[in-house]
């Protein structure tokens, strides 16, 4: 049979994962989130309209921050803790930790959640301030306080998944991230359609009803993940007794280890998150400012905080999957002071990262109009924001996942340092930069997303600088695949470009727009995998091993 129920059980089965392995199966179930988290839109959008995904995109982007601040940092100095427990054989420090980390986290999450609701108004205040003829601070403060009902369930969830992630078991969590989202999903598209077609409610109530999808999600995700867990007590070594050197780590110096691991993590998230809410203060004020409609600027913050986003979390969704595998990874390897691995697996998390999301960035941008097009209708502005917004991706996908490992390999001030400076940077030169594009005769809102983009590629030069002066870690093995891979990557946007100079505009429908990308789609592939197969780009990104793995693995099941 080409296809058996034990390929199934290979994948899904918990087993400790290779970082590369670990990567892949993060990716997929990322990936396969994020397919469904744009999915949706394309009904979603359509049932709400304009103003009411300006409300929702207002709603979901400062509960992003909130949610980083209560779940973000926990979880990941859980897999780093129990990854270093677990490499030294403390099995039973393991799950005190475990423990100790879901009583901190349901303290952040209650904590989070009444400081959102209370705070509501003002921060709809702080959004919008004065301006008329678009969404009510009313409006902005009953939906920002419907999501913020979420913070109370996925700080736990998110911490059980830092725990399987740290034995580098990374098919448990990837499927739970599938099942949020799908639950997620149901509840926006159904209850938004129920809500505004069947009952005839309001815009901003319909929008409520949506942002609840993301409290049913977690509540779902964490019944899975939890009943996994249970389950399988015996391969996450939950009933070892501890040995004499862990009789010495007690509860309190357990607390300490998860709260000096996690507080880098919390703020390296809370300034991340922040990065969009410097757009939300922005954007709308400065556009405004220079005498663009309060319309058009809503749109503009939109696609760059929400819709736009969402399509470039389909590439970003590969860095996650490396971050996700790759602090345990490292941090097990530093652990035992295995610093040439620790420089391999950076490396391959650099090669990775260019060859898998360099040409969906270029991709995206040659077909910025027919994607558009197919997810939210032919709009002439959107797609104007959006081709320059999807270039910051690959900066970004560098920018997080060396923050990450630059903080998992202790290195907190560097990380922090440098997340804060380029922070500070894009709050200083945002609403300047605008002004200086509309003065050049571009368009304001480019200025924005170019700030970005700079700040961020300064700090990915700054971060690859120190972590080679800490670690002595050579990029030659990334440097020479790398040159092959923009020049594969020209060598195909270069072809699709000239396909397209001989092929007949395809009209500006959704239908025509599928077609084009499929057309495109298919030729590039094509091009790209072709040319990195002769030049031997897959051994050089994934390695021989992983390579023959998937050969034996494909084999089996023929």
């Amino acid at each position: 049979m080409f296809f058996s129920y034990d390929c199934v059980w290979e994948v899904i089965k918990l087993k400790k994962n290779s970082f590369v392995e670990g990567a892949m199966i993060s990716t997929i179930g990322i990936v396969l989130c994020k397919i469904l988290g744009i999915i949706y839109v394309i009904p979603f959008r359509a049932i709400i309209g304009t103003q009411g995904a300006v409300l929702y995109s207002y709603a979901y982007t400062i509960y992003a921050v909130f949610a980083s601040l209560s779940s973000t940092g926990i979880p990941s100095a859980m897999a780093k803790a129990v990854s270093e427990y677990n490499t030294l054989g403390y099995y039973n420090a393991q799950e005190r930790a475990y423990k100790i980390g879901k009583y901190i986290i349901v303290g952040l999450g209650i904590v989070s959640f009444i400081v959102l609701f209370v705070f509501a108004p003002n921060i709809a205040y702080l959004i919008i301030g004065d301006i008329e003829g678009g969404n009510t601070i009313e409006d902005i403060t009953f939906v920002i306080r419907v999501i913020s009902t979420a913070l109370l369930f996925i700080p736990i969830l998110s911490v059980s998944k830092g725990y399987v992630q740290g034995h580098r078991m990374m098919a448990v969590p990837a499927i739970a991230n599938v099942v949020e989202q799908l639950v997620r999903v149901i509840v926006i598209v159904g209850g938004s359609y129920l809500t505004l077609k069947v009952f005839h409610l309001s815009i901003t109530t319909t929008v409520g009803v949506a942002t609840f999808g993301a409290t049913a999600g977690a509540i779902a995700a964490y019944l899975y993940i939890i009943n996994k867990i249970n389950k399988n007590r015996e391969a996450l070594m939950r009933n070892e007794k501890p040995t004499k050197a862990e009789a010495k780590l007690t509860n309190k110096v357990i607390f300490k280890r998860i709260v000096l691991y996690s507080l880098p993590f919390i703020l390296i998230e809370f300034i991340r998150s922040i990065y969009n809410t410097v757009d939300v203060f922005t954007i709308v004020r400065g556009l405004v400012g220079l005498g663009y409609d309060v319309n058009v600027s809503e749109n503009v913050l939109s696609i760059i905080t929400t819709w736009g986003a969402k399509l470039n979390m389909i590439i970003l969704a590969i860095t996650f999957g490396i971050t996700m595998s790759i602090i345990p990874s490292v941090v097990s390897s530093a652990t035992l002071k295995r610093y040439d691995e620790v420089s391999t697996k950076i490396n391959q998390a650099l090669k990775i990262i260019l060859f898998i999301s360099l040409p969906m960035t270029l991709g995206l941008c040659f077909l910025s109009s027919s994607v558009w097009t197919l997810f939210y209708g032919y709009d002439a502005l959107s797609i104007d924001v959006f081709s320059f917004f999807i270039l910051q991706t690959i900066i970004n996908s560098f920018f997080y996942v060396l923050v990450d490992t630059t903080n998992a390999l202790d290195n907190p001030k560097t990380a922090l340092g440098t997340l804060f400076g380029s922070f500070i940077l894009k709050a200083i030169l945002n609403i300047p930069m605008m002004h200086l594009f509309h003065f050049l005769g571009f368009e304001a809102y480019y200025g924005s997303i170019f700030t970005t983009m700079l700040v961020q590629g300064l700090s990915v030069i700054y971060l690859l600088y120190k972590l080679r002066q800490k670690y002595k870690i050579s990029y030659r093995s990334t440097i020479v695949p790398g040159i092959k891979i923009i020049l594969i990557n020209g060598i195909m946007i270069l072809s699709l470009m000239i396909i397209r100079l001989l092929l007949p505009d395809f009209p500006t429908t959704r239908l025509w727009a599928l077609l084009e990308i499929l057309i495109y789609a298919t030729i590039g592939c094509l091009i790209y995998f072709i040319l990195s197969f002769k030049n031997k780009i897959f051994n050089q990104v994934f390695g021989n091993e992983f390579i023959n793995n998937i050969l034996k693995k494909f084999k089996k099941v023929r």
